[in-house]
C-alpha cells in the first residue's frame, strides 16, 4: 500500500442516489473522453439498427405488389436492398464489439483505481475509525461494492445509452413513416414509463438496505470466524446463530424486495410491447383498408414496435443495475470521504541517531462520541441520548463514550532517561495501552505534549515516530509467507545470519528447523503453529528491526514459564542501551525494570523500582501480593 499522499477525488459523502451517481461520474472524469467515444459507437450501432426496418418495408411492398399484380418480382431491387441491410448490420455489430472492448477496459481500470484508493485510504484513516467499524464491513466495500460498481459500469451505461438512442430513433422513424401509427404505439408506451418511475421510487431504498446488510453480515461472519474458539468454549453458538439469523433475515428481506420490484419491470415491459403489437395491427388494418398506408408500412411498424418496446425493458434492467450501483457507490464514497489523518507533508524535521529520552508533559486524552462519527455529529451529554443515536446509526456502543468530557489519561507526566526500561502496570482500564498508543501517535493527545529527545512528537511525521520503535503486541500477527519473510518483514538488508541469531535468541530456532523447509516453510492456513510460537516469531521480528526504542505490550502472555525465561534473557540483551516500555503483569518482566509506573484511572499514582514500591506498601504492593506472589 502506498504511503504517498495526494488529494482524494471525492470529498463529500453521498446522501442519496443522485449524489452517489454524481460522485461516481466525477470519479470517472479521467475516462470521460473514452466513455463518450464508446457511447457514440453504441449510438452509431443503434442508428444502423433503426434504419433497417424502412428498407425491409421496401422489400415487403415489392413482394406484395408483385403478388397482387401478378408480375415478376424485381430481384435486383431485393438483392441490392438485402446487401445494404447486411452491410449496415455487420457494421453495427462491429461498432458494438469495439464499444464493449472499450467499456470493459475502462471499467476494470476504474475498479482497479478504486481499490487502490481504498487501500491508500486505509493507510490514512486514524486508528479510531478501524476500532469503531467492523473489519468485515470495510472488506465488503473493497470487494462486493467495488465489484458491483465495475459490473454495472460495464453493462448499464452503454445499455442505457443505446436503449435511449434506439427508443428515440425508432420513435422518430415511426413518425417519419406514419404519424397515426406512431402516436398509437407511443400511447401504449407511456404506461411503461409510469411503471418504471413508480418501481424505481419504491425499490431504491431496498437496494441501499441490501448493500448495508451485506456489509453487516460480512462483519459478523469475520468476527465469529476469528473468535470461533471463544464461541465454542462459552457455548455461545445459539446466540451467535440468532444474531446471524437476524442479520441474514434483514438481508433476505431487503434483497427479496429489491429484486422482486426490479424483476417486475421486465414482464411488465413485455406486456407493454405485446400491447403495442396489438394496437399497431388494429390501427394499421384500418389505415390499410382505407388506402392510407401500404402493407410494407405495417410490416415495418411491427419491427419498429419491437425496437421501440425493447429499449423499455433494457432501460428497466439498466435502471435496476444503476440502483445497485448507486447503493454501492454511496458506501464506497462514504468510506473515501471519511476524515483522514492530518497531512504531514509540510513537516521536515526528522529524528536520527536518537538517544532515547522520552517525556510526557501533562498529557490528557479521552475517547468521545465525536471520535467515531462524522464531524457534524452532535455531542451527547447523556447515555440515553447516545443509546438512541446508536440504535439509529449502528455505532458500536462498547467502543464509544457518550460523555465527551471523560478522560482516560487525566494528567500524565513522567520523564524517562535514555536507555531506561520502563514497566507500566495497573488494573484493566487504567490507560496502559492508551499511553503506548499516544507515544506511537496512533492517537493524538487532547492537551499536553510528548517529547522524544526534547522534540515534540507532533512536530515529527508519524512515519518517523514509528521508525523509532519496535513493537511486540499481545495479539500476534503472522502473514502468509515464509518464516524468514515473517521475521524480516520490511527490514532491508537483513542477512540470514541475523535472522537465525534472532530466532536463537528467542529460543525458536530449533522449532523452525523441525518445519518441512525450515526458514523457507510457508506459513499459511494449513500450517499449524501454537500461539506461543507465533509470539516468539513476532519477538524475533522486533529484534531484527533493531529500532532505537522498544514497546512490549504483554509480549510474553502466550508462552510458558520456561520459554518466558529464555525470552526475558533475550529481551534483556535487546533492551540494553535502548529505551523500552513494557506493559506486563508477570513478575519476570517487571522486577528488573529501571522504573515502574503504577497507573490507576489514567493517573500515575506510584513510581519507582520494584524494591522501592514494595517498601512503600501501597497500591503496587497490593498488586504484587495478589498477582505475583505465587511466582516466587
Amino acid at each position: 500500500m502506498s504511503n504517498k499522499r495526494g488529494p482524494m477525488k471525492v470529498a463529500e459523502k453521498p446522501k442519496n442516489f443522485k449524489l452517489a451517481i454524481k460522485s461516481l461520474a466525477i470519479y470517472c472524469k479521467k475516462y470521460w473522453v473514452v466513455i463518450i467515444l464508446a457511447l457514440l459507437l453504441a449510438v452509431g450501432g443503434t442508428v444502423l439498427t433503426v434504419i433497417g426496418p424502412d428498407y425491409v418495408a421496401k422489400i415487403t411492398d415489392e413482394l406484395f405488389e408483385a403478388i397482387s399484380l401478378g408480375r415478376d418480382v424485381n430481384l435486383d431491387l431485393i438483392w441490392n436492398v438485402g446487401i445494404f441491410l447486411i452491410i449496415i448490420y455487420v457494421v453495427g455489430a462491429l461498432l458494438n464489439v469495439i464499444e464493449g472492448f472499450i467499456m470493459a477496459t475502462v471499467t476494470n481500470r476504474v475498479t482497479q483505481k478504486m481499490r487502490y484508493d481504498i487501500s491508500r485510504k486505509i493507510n490514512r484513516l486514524p486508528l479510531r475509525y478501524l476500532d469503531s467499524h467492523p473489519y468485515g464491513d470495510v472488506l465488503s466495500r473493497v470487494t462486493n461494492d467495488v465489484d458491483l460498481i465495475g459490473q454495472s459500469l460495464n453493462n448499464s451505461i452503454t445499455t442505457l445509452v443505446s436503449s435511449i438512442a434506439l427508443f428515440l430513433g425508432s420513435g422518430l422513424m415511426m413518425f417519419v413513416t406514419n404519424w397515426i401509427l406512431a402516436l398509437s404505439a407511443i400511447a401504449t408506451s407511456i404506461l411503461g414509463f409510469i411503471i418504471i418511475a413508480l418501481i424505481m421510487s419504491k425499490s431504491q431504498k431496498y437496494f441501499i438496505e441490501q448493500q448495508t446488510s451485506l456489509g453487516n453480515i460480512n462483519g459478523q461472519i469475520e468476527e465469529v470466524y476469528s473468535g470461533h474458539n471463544v464461541v465454542k468454549a462459552y457455548n455461545n453458538e445459539r446466540h451467535t446463530k440468532h444474531t446471524f439469523d437476524g442479520i441474514n433475515k434483514k438481508l433476505y428481506t431487503s434483497a427479496w424486495k429489491s429484486q422482486f420490484l426490479s424483476g417486475t419491470m421486465m414482464p411488465l415491459m413485455q406486456f407493454i410491447g405485446n400491447l403495442g403489437y396489438v394496437v399497431v395491427c388494429v390501427v394499421g388494418a384500418v389505415l390499410l383498408i382505407h388506402g392510407h398506408i401500404t402493407f410494407g408500412v405495417i410490416s415495418a411498424f411491427i419491427i419498429y414496435v419491437r425496437l421501440f418496446s425493447q429499449p423499455l425493458s433494457q432501460m428497466a434492467q439498466a435502471f435496476t443495475s444503476l440502483q445497485s450501483t448507486g447503493a454501492a457507490s454511496e458506501r464506497v464514497f462514504e468510506f473515501l470521504g471519511e476524515r483522514e489523518l492530518a497531512n504531514e507533508s509540510n513537516k521536515t524535521k526528522k529524528l536520527e541517531n536518537i538517544k532515547g529520552a522520552v517525556e510526557f508533559d501533562h498529557v490528557k486524552f479521552g475517547y468521545n462520541a465525536k471520535d467515531f462519527i462524522y464531524p457534524t455529529a452532535p455531542v451527547f451529554k447523556t447515555a440515553s441520548k447516545f443509546a438512541k443515536f446508536n440504535k439509529i446509526s449502528g455505532i458500536i456502543p462498547s467502543r464509544c463514550a457518550y460523555d465527551p468530557r471523560k478522560l482516560i489519561i487525566k494528567d500524565f507526566s513522567v520523564s524517562v532517561s535514555p536507555g531506561q526500561k520502563v514497566a507500566i502496570v495497573g488494573p484493566t482500564g487504567a490507560g496502559k495501552t492508551t499511553l503506548v498508543n499516544l507515544l506511537m501517535r496512533f492517537y493524538e493527545v487532547n492537551s499536553g505534549e510528548i517529547r522524544i529527545d526534547n522534540v515534540p512528537t507532533h512536530s515529527l511525521t508519524r512515519e518517523n515516530v514509528h521508525e523509532l520503535f519496535s513493537m511486540v503486541l499481545q495479539d500476534t500477527w503472522i502473514f502468509d509467507g515464509t518464516v524468514r519473510e515473517n521475521i524480516v518483514y520490511d527490514k532491508k538488508g537483513v542477512t540470514d545470519v541475523e535472522v537465525v541469531a534472532a530466532a536463537k535468541a528467542c529460543g525458536i530456532d530449533h522449532f523452525i528447523r523441525t518445519l518441512p523447509h525450515g526458514y523457507d516453510t510457508v506459513l499459511d492456513e494449513n500450517t499449524t503453529i501454537s500461539a506461543g510460537q507465533r509470539q516468539l516469531m513476532t519477538i524475533a521480528r522486533a529484534m531484527v528491526q533493531n529500532s532505537p526504542m522498544l514497546i512490549l505490550d504483554e509480549a510474553t502472555s502466550s508462552v510458558d514459564t520456561r520459554t518466558e525465561i529464555l525470552i526475558q534473557q533475550a529481551m534483556d540483551k535487546l533492551t540494553e542501551g535502548r529505551t523500552s516500555f513494557v506493559i506486563a503483569h508477570r513478575l519476570s518482566t517487571i522486577k528488573n525494570a529501571d522504573i515502574i509506573l503504577v497507573m490507576r484511572e489514567g493517573d500515575v499514582i506510584e513510581k519507582g523500582t520494584h524494591e522501592e514500591l514494595l517498601a512503600k506498601n501501597g497500591f503496587y504492593a497490593t498488586l504484587y501480593n495478589s498477582q505475583f506472589e505465587s511466582d516466587e
